[in-house]
């Protein structure tokens, strides 16, 4: 498992990350409940094709800082803005799963110049999902997430709660024990895992400024055919949201379809670089 090797300042925290290689910066967003070593296995192999892969633990993971105040959709599309910043260059590929999708889809909106290109992963464009029973059924921890004391609970008997949220996301994926390790060792720090809830606690049903604005710059959107709550069908909608390239990947496997198939997601990102 790669080590942090950097702390930066940026949108008034301090964030760690991992880094391999030189070159144009491709930035990598995790999601929940995850870390940035959701990226271990494609993140060398970006650096081998003469990029600087780099791959933030997001606000409130450890060892990042935890901030004062729990974060909405505009915070972390901003620290993502920041952080190219932050990293010394002057646009970047963006890479997001989950709520680090959430973040890169925002923050592509609002500096299109900062942005070279944009791969989302496992999150339709948030403004165009359309609810249904299943999708309700299949997001029913945002609500959970939300109640005071929830952190707790998902701690209990050793985070019994995080293979069991795998499982509903992937439901085709039976990962080895040890892949938990790093989100174990993440929530295990003091105020990490209740402020990786906070997202939940802020999240609002309606869609915020940055999710509000089509997106011009030439983007991939990767969908995991096994997916339980997100289709296929849901990305091709989502194309109303983009006025530049938009391309549609399906690829086998859930939410985490990159851990999942780990060599096919790879080979169908460094196609897009």
């Amino acid at each position: 498992m790669a080590e942090t090797t950097g702390f930066v300042e940026a949108n008034g925290l301090t964030f760690a990350y991992i880094e391999e290689g030189a070159g144009p910066l491709v930035l990598m967003l995790h999601g929940f409940p995850d870390t940035a070593h959701t990226w271990d296995h494609l993140r060398p192999l970006i650096a081998a094709r003469g990029y600087r892969a780099v791959s933030p633990f997001m606000r409130g993971y450890h060892p990042t800082a935890v901030p004062a105040a729990d974060p909405g959709q505009e915070t972390l599309a901003r620290d993502v803005l920041a952080l190219i910043s932050a990293l010394g260059a002057s646009e970047a590929v963006l890479i997001g799963h989950d709520w680090g999708a959430s973040a890169v889809y925002g923050a592509a909106a609002l500096r299109p110049d900062l942005v070279s290109k944009l791969i989302t992963v496992a999150i339709p464009h948030p403004a165009t999902l359309k609810p249904s029973l299943r999708k309700v059924w299949g997001v029913r921890h945002f609500a959970a997430y939300k109640l005071p004391g929830a952190a707790k609970r998902f701690a209990r008997n050793n985070f019994e709660a995080l293979p069991a949220i795998y499982r509903r996301w992937s439901p085709t994926w039976t990962p080895p024990a040890a892949e938990f390790d790093a989100v174990r060792e993440c929530f295990s720090s003091p105020g990490s895992l209740d402020a990786a809830f906070g997202y939940y606690r802020k999240l609002s049903p309606l869609p915020s400024a940055s999710l509000k604005k089509k997106i011009t710059v030439p983007t991939v959107v990767i969908a995991g055919t096994d997916d339980p709550v997100a289709e296929p069908s849901d990305y091709r909608r989502s194309a109303r949201m983009f006025k530049g390239e938009y391309i549609v990947e399906e690829v086998p496997g859930g939410h985490f379809m990159h851990r999942e198939h780990p060599a096919l997601f790879a080979a169908r990102v460094l196609g897009h670089l």
